[in-house]
């Protein structure tokens, strides 16, 4: 059975330390950080991979900057990149807790907004991702647990200067981004679509113990989705609401469609978990007529063998009296009387339908 990944374990390091410590909560999903540097505008790209984030290399106020860090554990690089862009202590804390409910946070000079990213892994499971992203003026940040993500249609598009992402600013990045992720979903959902499916037909078919610990299964992801997902339609609702002064106009009607997206999304992940509550209930119902059907098997046999059993007990007692032990035809006259009993009865049960 798929397992979804999203189990985060808090260090004790963590307890009791001042606001703003940067210290890494989550599992370590990169051997090392990957720093990607993307500058562009209308005319012309750079693209190139940096080994330490540092303002001469990073900060170009004349094009859209978007740098991208795969693999937050390493600390010094988080550090480097606050620093080179004044991101807040504390919205580094949180870039480095993996364990974030999606949120937005809208600060002086930039936006700060956490999401999840959802894949498929090789084993056919669903993996959890947090995704922060930083939006400025003229750059974005985008922070990832390890390499590997929805974003490489963004980046061909950059590269190629196909659509509007070349032309705009930094906001219909942040926009693409978040786009890609969303989209996302629907792929995942749609492959749970299937999986539901075939677990509907076992669950008619043939349900077994093991369709059992599925549905469970099933569950467990259903509440983990629907955590990572509710709180995005709260984000995507904040920014249309509020409307920051980073989000250009032009860029909120984008924002509005995929609010729709994620409002279908989150209709969707309702829908499959009522329908898992039902298959729960019909395996409960299908054990229940089985068990039904076995004792209705059980009663007719036991009934049948009730006459029998009588007449048995009554020719097995031992007197001297019994005349009918001594005629020539009794035995043959008792077994007649016994298959007769069984045929009446199984007739009676016919004919009010209980075979």
């Amino acid at each position: 059975m798929r397992r979804m990944q999203h189990r985060h374990r808090h260090p004790p390091a963590k307890v009791g330390a001042p606001p703003g410590t940067l210290i890494h909560i989550g599992e370590r999903k990169a051997e090392r950080s990957r720093i990607r540097l993307m500058a562009y505008d209308g005319e012309k790209l750079s693209e190139k991979d940096l080994e330490s984030v540092d303002g001469r290399s990073c900060r170009d106020e004349s094009t859209v900057v978007w740098l991208n860090i795969d693999g937050i554990h390493d600390i010094s690089v988080i550090e480097a990149a606050g620093r080179c862009f004044g991101i807040h202590p504390l919205v580094q804390e949180d870039i480095l807790n993996t364990a974030q409910r999606p949120k937005m946070e809208e600060y002086e000079n930039y936006l700060f907004l956490v999401v999840k990213m959802l894949q498929t892994d090789p084993a056919g499971g669903i993996r959890t991702e947090q995704v922060s992203i930083v939006l400025g003026s003229s750059f974005v940040l985008s922070f990832q647990e390890m390499e590997g993500d929805v974003f490489d249609r963004i980046r061909e598009r950059l590269r190629t200067g196909k659509g509007r992402i070349r032309k705009l600013g930094a906001d219909y990045l942040a926009y693409a981004l978040l786009d890609s992720i969303i989209d996302r979903y629907f792929l995942i959902l749609e492959d749970l679509g299937d999986r539901i499916e075939a677990l509907e037909e076992e669950l008619i078919l043939h349900p077994t113990p093991p369709t059992l610990r599925k549905i469970h299964q099933f569950k467990r992801e259903m509440i983990h989705l629907r955590k990572s997902i509710w709180p995005l339609r709260e984000v995507l609702g904040s920014l249309q609401r509020q409307e920051p002064p980073l989000m250009q106009e032009s860029t909120r009607i984008y924002l509005r469609d995929v609010y729709d997206h994620t409002i279908q999304i989150v209709d969707t992940v309702e829908t499959y978990r009522d329908i898992i509550a039902g298959m729960l209930d019909l395996y409960l119902s299908s054990l229940s007529h089985r068990m039904n059907e076995v004792m209705k098997v059980l009663t007719i046999i036991a009934t049948i063998f009730i006459p029998l059993t009588f007449i048995a007990g009554v020719y097995g007692m031992n007197f001297d009296y019994m005349p009918e032990l001594h005629w020539k035809w009794s035995y043959p006259i008792l077994w007649g009387l016994m298959v007769l009993a069984v045929l009446g009865m199984l007739w009676y049960f016919r004919r009010k339908k209980w075979l």
